[in-house]
């Protein structure tokens, strides 16, 4: 199976995305340097060609109607490449937390029915392999604060605002 890779300029930083010819397996902010070490650690003895396929071309266009305010769900397959059965599960969950709306670590915990395990889904939102469409950036801390964000707060904030009607 052939993986491709495109990067994508969005209003609050560069994408990096990656799929094979039926599902889309990455979708991470490059914040670093240290991005090929990650994609070379996930995606070890693959070769991943510098171009776009179906699934990238569908998905750059949705990420860009999203950015537009034109688009409030994203209908792209996608597969998990790594994750643990629980991180699996929270980004499941996370996945129906809707447009515009926001949830606690706990109330996600809550959700997938293991309600101490509010910092164990913390730890799963920062690994999301697929941000934006996994949309870990609607999920805040308990008491109301934005919480944290793998690609910092400032994208985080603006993501929530993007999303307000």
């Amino acid at each position: 199976m052939s993986l491709y890779q495109t990067k994508y300029q969005s209003p609050i930083g560069e994408l990096q995305l990656i799929a094979d010819d039926e599902n889309l397996l990455l979708l991470k902010f490059i914040r670093s340097n240290n991005i090929e070490n990650f994609i070379n650690s996930k995606f070890s003895n693959k070769k991943i060609y510098s171009k776009k396929n179906q699934i990238l071309n569908k998905t750059t266009s949705q990420l860009s109607d999203y950015f537009l305010g034109k688009r409030i769900e994203f209908n792209i397959p996608i597969n998990y490449v790594y994750g643990t059965e629980f991180q699996i599960k929270v980004w499941e969950k996370l996945r129906s937390i809707k447009y515009g709306e926001t949830l606690s670590y706990m109330d996600v915990a809550k959700l997938i029915d293991n309600p101490r395990s509010y910092r164990a889904v913390g730890n799963a939102n920062n690994k999301n392999p697929i941000s934006i469409i996994i949309p870990c950036h609607r999920v805040i801390a308990n008491d109301g604060n934005l919480g944290g964000y793998g690609s910092g707060l400032k994208s985080k904030l603006l993501l929530l605002n993007l999303e307000k009607p």
